[in-house]
């Protein structure tokens, strides 16, 4: 029976899934999968929100015969898939497919590092503490080591970098625990597998590790399916690059101290060393500016207290590195200090001697923080040239926002995919009668210093209709920091905002509430799935476009320029157009929803260009009168009553 067959009326996914609904789009999707699986071909398919585009992937994957990587945007979307839905399709299938489930070392316990926590013993906070003893207790009796599994230690933790690894720190085979470890043991069991559930920044890991000569992270497979995949030109973007941050120089001097305890290197300068390099790296931030900043090297990085700072922080790292090589032969852990040390000067280096003609040198400052930056231009060679490098596979990208416009010339540029086979399926609500948009008018230009407050005036009145069950959704802190202040005092509902609490526990918390109004930015524009009445309605402040002085569009749109194309059209618009398609698509998710998407920006109507974007939103009834949405919701009182 084929996959089609398979997702159909009388198939046993209809038999054995509860509240599984057949749909054409579905099984046209699994059909288009399968037979790029067996040519094998790559596809680029776009399947609107209500497809079901996982069961369309997982079905024909499992039945390939093959081994096959399956990708995700973010590590909940990788637990729901491993979790939920991939047990759901095998069981009904009554297919014996062995899965398994791999994330990057960070995901994972290190007992050597948790057992070299609790010797140190010495702790920043109380509920530093207080976690580690949950840590600790857990440790005792999990089999994965996956931290996911510890709910009460939240992500935001000062002691998960303690006891996790990375690539820079981790021992390997001269580890004390490397018998026990975990990463190792999730590794041997999806060497063995033949569906592998991973994520993007693994997959990229594992790409440059190989570029690399080092040994390969995940075992090869017949064919890579992405999902979430509009995600994947500005993950390759990232480890395609070169960065390195203040967290990373700080963690090194801090387990150069802890080893030259732990394995007593004699090496008397090697902890003034140590702390010399972290206070150089405090003064290089100080340098910086205080201000939280995304900026140009070539603009802001280049002045004479900023290379003086550089210049310091490179003449510490050689001293420390020196005194980790007289150290290095006392054990594991110093040796592995020694040879991080010594990468770290080189990227120092790299990243601070300015962009290339491929590359742009940017940095990112937090409040206590820094991250150096070198991000390739262009990612579709590079990344064809690894793929080349994997031999042939089947590659499938999926995602519900691709097309700009029902056209993919955007996504296929951006990773070299020019000779991909590309399909479209449209969602299979019915947004004429379960939806509408307005477009509130009078609106000012979205660069007026009252923009802001001129959003919420347009909003109160819609969340007053809608009571409540709203998120209003922002293109910039420093509007939804703006928009918290106007609104706290003038709602009656739930103001919850993002970054109050950590974000599973918003949306808990919006659910729970059922009538709360949640403020967020881009977090919240997509991989958010909230059903039901709880949210009906979202609010968009304006088109989300770059930021004008984003220091990676800024060199993105020169090089553009330079080679005779319009970096608006070509770059900037389609991005944005894929970026509004997410945040609309929290609106409806499943067949009995209903809600009203406001868009407030003008340019919608007053620019050429917004036909792109009403043009690449759902067939949705547009409106510019207030009534019609108050209309619209008096409809849904009997929902209304119920919440």
């Amino acid at each position: 029976m084929r996959s089609r067959d398979l997702l159909g009326a009388s198939g046993p996914l209809a038999r054995r899934v509860p509240g599984f609904v057949p749909r054409p789009s579905q099984q046209a999707m699994a059909h288009a999968v399968e037979s790029a699986l067996a040519a094998p071909d790559t596809l680029i398919a776009e399947s609107g929100t209500g497809t079901g585009k996982t069961f369309a992937y997982l079905v024909p994957a499992m039945l390939s015969g093959g081994r096959v990587l399956i990708s995700t945007g973010t590590r909940n979307l990788q637990d729901q898939l491993y979790r939920r839905d991939l047990p759901l399709v095998r069981d009904a299938l009554e297919l014996p497919v062995n899965a398994a489930l791999l994330k990057g070392r960070a995901n994972y316990l290190c007992l050597h590092r948790l057992e070299r926590t609790g010797a140190d013993a010495r702790f920043g906070a109380r509920t530093t503490a207080a976690h580690f003893q949950r840590v600790q207790a857990w440790a005792r009796h999990t089999r994965s080591g996956d931290i996911a599994e510890i709910a009460d230690v939240p992500e935001e933790s000062e002691l998960w970098p303690l006891v996790t690894s990375t690539a820079e720190n981790c021992l390997g085979a001269d580890c004390p625990r490397y018998a026990d470890c975990f990463v190792s043991r999730a590794r041997r069991e999806a060497a063995q597998a033949e569906l592998i559930v991973i994520n993007h920044h693994l997959f990229f890991a594992d790409m440059s590790v190989r570029q690399e000569g080092f040994a390969q992270l995940l075992p090869a497979a017949d064919a890579v399916i992405f999902d979430e995949a509009h995600q994947v030109p500005d993950v390759a973007a990232n480890f395609f690059g070169v960065t390195l941050s203040s967290h990373q120089l700080r963690n090194l001097c801090r387990d150069a101290v802890a080893e030259d305890v732990r394995e007593a290197s004699g090496v008397r300068e090697l902890r003034a060393a140590a702390e010399a390099t972290e206070r150089a790296v405090q003064d290089l931030r100080l340098s910086l500016g205080s201000s939280v900043q995304r900026t140009l090297w070539d603009d802001a990085g280049g002045g004479a207290q900023v290379a003086e700072t550089i210049a310091a922080l490179e003449q510490r790292l050689r001293g420390l590195s020196e005194a980790l090589q007289a150290a290095a032969a006392r054990g594991p852990g110093l040796a592995n200090c020694a040879r991080r040390a010594l990468a770290v000067t080189e990227r120092l280096d790299e990243v601070t001697r300015g962009q290339d003609i491929d590359r742009v040198a940017w940095f990112e400052t937090a409040a206590s923080s820094f991250t150096f930056h070198l991000t390739p231009l262009d990612v579709a060679d590079v990344f064809q040239e690894r793929l080349r490098a994997l031999g042939t596979k089947a590659w499938i990208y999926t995602s519900a926002t691709l097309a700009v416009s029902d056209d993919f010339t955007h996504f296929m540029r951006r990773l070299g995919l020019e000779d991909a086979k590309t399909a479209q399926w449209h969602s299979p609500f019915d947004y004429e009668s379960q939806t509408l948009l307005y477009i509130p008018p009078e609106m000012p230009d979205p660069a007026a210093p009252d923009y802001t407050a001129k959003v919420v005036e347009a909003a109160l009145p819609v969340l007053r209709a809608s009571n409540g069950r709203a998120f209003l959704l922002f293109t910039s802190h420093r509007a939804l920091k703006l928009a918290t202040e106007l609104l706290k005092d003038r709602i009656e509902y739930p103001l919850l905002v993002q970054g109050a609490m950590p974000r599973a526990r918003l949306l808990e918390s919006f659910i729970a509430a059922g009538n709360a109004v949640l403020l967020g930015t881009a977090s919240f524009w997509e991989g958010v799935d909230v059903r039901g009445p709880a949210l009906s309605c979202v609010i968009i402040d304006k088109l989300p476009f770059a930021a004008p002085d984003d220091p990676v569009l800024k060199a993105r749109a020169a090089a553009c320029t330079a080679s005779g194309r319009n970096p608006f059209m070509e770059y900037q618009l389609p991005e944005a157009v894929i970026a509004l398609k997410q945040g609309a698509g929290r609106l409806i998710r499943s067949l009995d929803d209903s809600g009203v998407l406001i868009v407030c920006d003008p340019r919608i109507y007053t620019r050429s260009y917004g036909r792109l974007f009403l043009d690449s939103l759902p067939p949705m009834p547009v409106t510019r009168a207030l009534a019609d949405v108050e209309r619209f919701f008096r409809q849904l009182a009997p929902v209304d009553d119920a919440v």
